[in-house]
């Protein structure tokens, strides 16, 4: 038996920090700023861009709204407090689930 958390840790939040890098290389953000930005590796910057790693949930619209602001926000301001944004992003797509039970409730032990 998995624990919540332990899908979180495991599939949530590499998928919201894959999605993230996904927006950020697509607006031209290069690798290596991107994984400095999310204060990751760049080849796990590599691997999310691949579909290596990260890939097994599709967000909702407005969840994907959430992400292309934080990558929009770190391209742009710099100084983004990622940890709670990402957090953010994380209960809403929990409380997204909430309503309507879907996979990612699964994923997140809603």
């Amino acid at each position: 038996m998995e624990a919540p958390c332990q899908k979180i840790v495991w599939e949530v939040l590499p998928a919201i920090r894959a999605a993230i890098a996904v927006e950020l290389v697509r607006h031209g953000v290069s690798q290596v700023e991107t994984a400095r930005m999310l204060e990751i590796a760049p080849s796990a910057v590599s691997q999310y861009l691949s579909g290596k790693r990260g890939y097994r949930i599709e967000f909702e619209d407005d969840v994907k709204k959430s992400i292309e602001l934080l990558a929009r926000d770190l391209q742009h301001k710099g100084e983004v407090n990622l940890i709670q944004r990402i957090c953010d992003i994380c209960r809403q797509l929990r409380d997204d689930e909430e309503r309507c039970t879907g996979a990612a409730g699964k994923l997140c032990g809603s």
